[in-house]
């Protein structure tokens, strides 16, 4: 999963504070327990907490630079399609340390400049350090998979994973927002680019935002979802290669999520979506798959039949858990987690079915 956090400081001569830095970056441990890195540099503090997937050696730590140390780069999530990528840098002359995705962000900026972010293909977000510019670029996927929420005024910009991490610095205004507060109300959750705190944002899935020394700043969309028909489908025959098409992508897609240096599984309901994805990962044949479900007493609620046929039917090692209404939720833990109201309840199941995936792998698709 890792975390990553940072600062950027405006005012002239003002140098970023490590020890604030730190204690931001540790705030995110439960996010990357196999591995801390700070780096300052100037009015500039960067920090990560690694949870190692690809490349488990120490090449893999966080901040990771170009090689003069002009661009450094910490990064929450995975590019999925990074070895074609960095085929084509190394094709170009560039020269890897590593065999991690998050190297391919320094060469293919070094490349292509902000532009790389429409080449991107994965979860993820990052910030990116430019020292020949003097410019700070955070970035996160297109459908905001990975969370990244910000501060900015005229003292600088701060940026974390999490608000908790934010909040950890104590020039942080802890004011509730109204807007955030009405908004959750409504919605259940705070819909970006709110928070529940005044002056903290959400960057927007598909979006970026760059800041440079003096505090000029850019908020880009750099992807837009397009709807509206795109395919005709005048018979039987089209509907079918269409069929064909959709399962070759999905099947694409969870190959692609499967590269990884550690153990991984998935979550199974039994319904057609994770089904489905359980289904692409046996179909890759990287060996047997395990799989995980949350069940409950109640018959009406309870899912654990169908996700226990479909795991016979495709012969995954398959475990469930039932909670019961005397089991323990760490409701105080839930919500620091999530740093703001939220009123979905499906995340003290899927709080429970992360912790039951833990003890048996490091990754879970879902």
């Amino acid at each position: 999963m890792c975390g990553i956090a940072g600062v950027l400081h405006f005012t002239p001569g003002r140098l970023a504070d490590e020890a604030v830095l730190g204690t931001m970056t540790d705030r995110l441990a439960h996010r990357g327990p196999d591995g801390r890195g700070l780096h300052t540099e100037g009015p500039l503090g960067l920090g990560h907490r690694r949870l190692s997937i690809i490349d488990l050696s120490d090449d893999g730590r966080q901040p990771m630079s170009n090689e003069d140390g002009s661009i450094l780069v910490v990064l929450n999530g995975e590019i999925y399609d990074f070895q074609r990528l960095r085929d084509e840098l190394i094709g170009k002359g560039h020269t890897f340390r590593s065999r991690t995705d998050t190297e391919v962000l320094v060469h293919l900026y070094e490349e292509e400049g902000e532009a790389m972010l429409e080449r991107l293909r994965g979860m993820f977000a990052f910030a990116l350090w430019d020292g020949r510019r003097g410019r700070l670029l955070l970035a996160r996927d297109r459908f905001g998979q990975k969370p990244l929420f910000y501060q900015l005024d005229h003292r600088g910009l701060r940026f974390a994973s999490s608000l908790t991490s934010i909040l950890a610095d104590p020039e942080v205004s802890r004011t509730p927002d109204p807007v955030g507060i009405h908004l959750y109300l409504a919605y259940g959750y705070v819909p970006a680019p709110h928070t529940a705190f005044t002056g903290i944002s959400k960057l927007p899935p598909g979006h970026s935002l760059s800041v440079d020394r003096e505090g000029q700043s850019n908020l880009r969309r750099y992807w837009q979802f397009r709807l509206g028909p795109k395919f005709s489908v005048p018979d039987r025959a089209s509907e079918r290669r269409l069929e064909e098409e959709l399962a070759e992508k999905l099947d694409e897609a969870t190959r692609l999520r499967m590269v990884s240096d550690v153990p991984l599984g998935a979550f199974l309901s039994g319904g057609v979506d994770s089904s489905a994805v359980v289904a692409s990962m046996v179909a890759a044949g990287t060996g047997p798959v395990r799989t995980f479900s949350i069940g409950f007493e109640e018959e009406a609620y309870d899912e654990r039949a169908y996700a226990a046929e479909v795991a016979r039917h495709l012969g995954t090692d398959h475990t469930d858990l039932v909670l019961r209404p005397e089991d323990a939720v760490p409701l105080d833990e839930i919500a620091w987690h999530y740093g703001e109201p939220f009123a979905d309840a499906s995340a003290l199941p899927t709080f429970a079915v992360s912790k039951l995936a833990r003890e048996h792998v490091t990754v879970a698709l879902s």
